[in-house]
């Protein structure tokens, strides 16, 4: 497998070998079980479907209990796609864990970030504010000036401006596995990743 589903636990730190403090994000990654092999004479592409975490028979519709049924395995909550390694013989209900990632290994991690509802700009884009004197009254925090003069006449598509932020898919790349624990599917990545606590990411190779 190229990848797994998992759950971000939280952020913890560690030390490394030479004694520098190291921020790193816990994962629980897996187990997945294979739950349909995809073929380019069926389905169009080459593809490896994964489920993860049990979820009880009664949250579950008959189509998709004899999806499960088909791989031999307990209705999955979570689903997702993933390439299949070249001359790797893939079987339904094949099962993967945190082993198929090594120590030092860098991998991409894509979650949807924390919903922060409506925001301002300077939440939302960084914008530094209005001055804090010289007659500022009751708008310090507004984004000033959005337009043009007579001509054009109108607001720009695309002008930074407050709005919906977070909640969107997130892709943060090439973050250094530290550490693995094996009994536990752990996987502890170097730096922070999208997502909050307890949310669903994909971690892939």
């Amino acid at each position: 497998m190229r990848g797994l589903l998992g759950k971000k636990i939280g952020m913890t730190q560690i030390f490394d070998s030479e004694g520098y403090l190291v921020p790193v994000t816990v994962f629980k990654a897996g187990p997945c079980f294979v739950t349909q092999v995809k073929t380019s004479q069926i389905d169009g592409y080459f593809s490896i479907q994964a489920g993860f975490e049990d979820v009880n028979e009664k949250h579950v519709n008959n189509p998709q209990f004899g999806h499960f049924k088909k791989a031999n395995i307990t209705p999955k909550k979570y689903l997702a796609e993933f390439k299949p390694v070249k001359n790797f013989e893939y079987k339904k209900g094949q099962m993967f864990s945190v082993s198929i990632f090594k120590k030092g290994e860098f991998v991409d991690i894509r979650g949807i970030t924390k919903g922060r509802g409506f925001s301002g700009v300077m939440k939302r884009h960084g914008f530094g504010g209005g001055p804090k004197t010289h007659g500022q009254r009751e708008h310090p925090r507004s984004p000033g000036s959005i337009g043009q003069a007579s001509d054009p006449s109108r607001v720009f598509k695309g002008i930074k401006m407050a709005g919906q932020y977070g909640n969107k898919y997130k892709t943060v790349r090439n973050l250094e596995i530290v550490s693995i624990n094996i009994e536990n599917n752990l996987l502890l990545m170097k730096g922070a990743a999208p997502g909050a606590n307890n949310s669903i990411v994909r971690i892939t190779k």
